[in-house]
């Protein structure tokens, strides 16, 4: 048998115009502060899976790249409202998406989409 290709979802990155005012915002919103801050790179360690920032340079600019990733939380209606009161717009409303999972998803301030998801078949990891 062959050792896997994947290992599972570890990192997403977002590329920001303002990697401070980004940093401050994104350790407000997941309640902790970044594990690596420098630069050229800001990592949040979240539940044993990485947000990292990245300043825009060159042809990295902020915004949609085509893709969501999905956080998991809790309660999905409350982490919406909490996100639209700290400067999210919602990109996709609140939906129930089949076997008790909802998902929503939010730009923020940095034109970044940030999908969540509560997921009842997935265990609630604190970290």
């Amino acid at each position: 048998m062959t050792t896997p290709s994947f290992l599972g979802l570890r990192t997403v990155t977002y590329v920001v115009n303002d990697l401070e005012r980004a940093k401050a915002w994104y350790a407000d919103v997941l309640g902790v502060k970044p594990y690596f801050d420098q630069p050229f790179y800001v990592g949040f360690n979240v539940g044993g899976f990485e947000l990292g920032l990245q300043p825009a340079e060159g042809a990295r600019k902020p915004g949609e790249g085509g893709s969501t990733a999905y956080w998991g939380v809790p309660d999905a209606e409350r982490a919406l409202s909490q996100l639209l009161t700290q400067g999210a717009k919602v990109s996709q409303p609140l939906q129930d998406v089949g076997d008790g999972i909802l998902v929503a998803a939010v730009h923020d301030p940095f034109g970044n989409e940030l999908g969540i998801i509560e997921n009842p078949h997935f265990p609630n990891t604190q970290g």
